[in-house]
């Protein structure tokens, strides 16, 4: 349980992990066993996946989840793994600036070392508030952000704060108006821009030249690897919730043929139960 108590020099190393042209490569994690897998693999740094954690929980994703919840899921994944731990906290669990705080003090608890902070809007129906658009006003973000970096410099750690910005995913607007969120976001106290849904590399490179600090891109089937990624100079990969996609999808995909054919052929090449059991079953 190594990363119940987040060091500074956890952080820092979890900071030098993020080198332009040499990425830093996350299969994002949802819960304790594809956390260990992750890093069995041989992940420098277990990072979670928002979606794939909430629908673990039960619940959607888009600020639905509640902060406890999310939070004693992140304790769990933090206490199974010995790497530094990132953690996918939507918006911040939080209505207003002050809420982001606590829960960044919350997050140090569980034994986290980098938060994602995005801007996205939800209402009830996981879509944008209409009447504000679909992204977080750029001073109402920076506050939320700076709120999150002074909290956890007074808690002398230096959390790597990734900050989200959804305007190609959302189709809110293009690279110009991305850059103006990150130099924004930076200024206020973020360490990373994460630009979920560029992929094309003009894009990316026209990021990674504007972007004063690390780029985080979404990769997925589809995207261009992590080689040539690295040669845009990216400096941080994560994979979001599509492992989870496909694991679900594998339950899905066994279940209908065992009800439907009676066969079980969708099961072959699931990992032995043995080494499952010795390798997930005890503390770390």
């Amino acid at each position: 349980m190594t990363n119940q108590k987040p060091t500074h020099e956890t952080a820092l190393a979890f900071h030098a992990l993020h080198i332009p042209g040499r990425p830093l490569v996350l299969p994002n994690a949802w819960d304790t066993a594809s956390a260990r897998l992750v890093e069995e693999a041989g992940a420098a740094a277990v990072a979670t996946t928002s979606a794939g954690l909430a629908w673990d929980l039960g619940t959607a994703d888009g600020d639905r989840l509640d902060r406890d919840r999310a939070l004693g899921a992140l304790a769990r994944v933090a206490a199974a793994v010995r790497v530094p731990v990132s953690a996918d906290i939507e918006s911040g669990y939080a209505k207003d600036a002050a809420g982001v705080g606590d829960t960044i003090r919350a997050v140090l608890a569980a034994g986290a070392v980098g938060v994602n902070i995005e801007d996205a809007l939800y209402d009830g129906e996981g879509v944008g508030d209409g009447g504000r658009g679909p992204l977080r006003p750029v001073a109402e973000q920076a506050e939320r952000i700076a709120a999150a970096r002074a909290a956890a410099d007074a808690a002398g750690v230096p959390l790597f704060i990734n900050a989200r910005i959804d305007t190609v995913l959302r189709g809110a607007g293009g690279v110009e108006e991305t850059l103006e969120r990150a130099a924004a976001f930076l200024a206020a106290g973020a360490d990373g821009i994460f630009v979920p849904g560029a992929v094309d590399p003009g894009t990316v490179k026209s990021l990674v030249a504007g972007v004063e600090g690390p780029l985080n891109v979404l990769v997925g089937p589809g995207a261009p690897s992590v080689a040539e990624l690295a040669a845009l100079g990216v400096a941080r990969i994560s994979t979001g919730s599509s492992i989870a996609q496909a694991a679900h999808a594998v339950v899905r995909r066994a279940a209908r043929e065992l009800l439907s054919a009676g066969t079980y052929d969708s099961l072959t090449g699931g990992l032995d139960y043995a080494e499952l059991n010795t390798r997930l079953g005890g503390a770390r």
